[in-house]
């Protein structure tokens, strides 16, 4: 069975013998990981109420920053 590599959509074999798969090469593989490192990946959701409460203001503005949302007043 072929599927697209996530990163560059090149068709992939998916079996025991490709060890990046679903990814085409070790550097497709990288490539994703380091989106993810740098929140380019993420999974939606809402943040945990306890550790929003256990965050400094600093630390809520750049949350808020990094999700977009507008700072109330």
């Amino acid at each position: 069975m072929k599927v697209s590599c996530p990163t560059c959509q090149a068709q992939v074999e998916w079996s025991t013998a490709n060890q990046y798969r679903p990814f085409c090469s070790e550097r497709c593989k990288l490539i994703d990981l380091g989106e993810w490192a740098d929140e380019s990946h993420r999974i939606a959701g809402e943040p945990d109420r306890q550790q929003i409460e256990n965050m400094s203001d600093e630390e809520l503005m750049e949350m808020m920053a990094k999700m977009q949302v507008p700072p109330k007043k």
